[in-house]
């Protein structure tokens, strides 16, 4: 454990990502994100040189011996900033898709309240939003985003103009309550998991980010995932929208001690 404990960890899941990842790392180390951050590598089994290349950069690095998927990673992690005391966690990809810049206005908004003294439990790095980067998005993505927002407004009243972006922060009681057995999606957590937590009271906003192209390597969306992908996510917001209002699964738990 590092001498000096943050309240704020980013938590950075990779698969095979040594040709991305030493950028990304290299601007976390600007002393003004590094004096209110630690970096946790959740390194998914990877072939390529991940593992040593977050080593060398003297962060923890959390190696799977088995390739668990990206869900899995992030729980781990989770798990990882509830033993550790964290107050905040933050994640991005290893890609260098998500601009570095992103980390202190996401993190801000962590730490500041509305008008009514809420603070938000989860902060969302959105590409759409005024003041965003411009992205390129194909014609897939476009119609997922636009299914994906619909069935968040009609199942939560709320509008959520980037309900995929992997760059969230979290606050203690959101990733606490992640970290729990059947609270996360292992496999896809995306949109589903944003319908989840408006439906169980948490705290969602948005702000606007820079983001880039992925420069090197295969996204986990290329070739005919993506539409795979977005049938799968319409199910699962489906499902999720179900067990809580239908079957009341969980309702009440943002309230609780246990995820306070």
């Amino acid at each position: 454990m590092k001498d000096t404990q943050k309240d704020l960890l980013i938590i950075i899941p990779a698969y095979n990502e040594a040709s991305n990842i030493e950028p990304v790392l290299k601007a976390l180390e600007q002393p003004e994100i590094a004096r209110v951050a630690d970096v946790l590598i959740m390194n998914d089994a990877s072939s390529d040189g991940t593992n040593w290349i977050g080593k060398e950069h003297r962060h923890t690095v959390v190696t799977h011996v088995f390739n668990l998927g990206y869900g899995s990673g992030l729980q781990l992690g989770y798990k990882y900033a509830v033993r550790r005391d964290y107050k905040y966690v933050i994640q991005m990809d290893a890609d260098g898709q998500h601009d570095v810049c992103n980390i202190l206005s996401i993190y801000h908004k962590l730490k500041t309240a509305d008008g009514e003294g809420n603070y938000p439990d989860i902060v969302l790095g959105s590409r759409f939003l005024p003041g965003s980067s411009s992205f390129a998005v194909g014609a897939v993505k476009k119609v997922a985003f636009v299914l994906f927002r619909t069935l968040i407004r009609l199942g939560t009243g709320k509008k959520i103009v980037d309900p995929t972006t992997g760059l969230q922060g979290l606050s203690r009681r959101a990733f606490l309550f992640y970290s729990q057995y059947n609270h996360f999606d292992d496999k896809y957590p995306d949109a589903n998991m944003i319908m989840q937590m408006l439906l169980l009271g948490f705290r969602v906003e948005e702000v606007p980010a820079v983001m880039h192209s992925r420069r090197v390597g295969v996204s986990m969306h290329s070739g005919l995932k993506p539409v795979i992908y977005m049938f799968r996510m319409v199910f699962s917001i489906v499902a999720v929208w179900i067990r809580i209002r239908v079957y009341k699964v969980d309702v009440g738990v943002a309230d609780e001690k246990g995820v306070s």
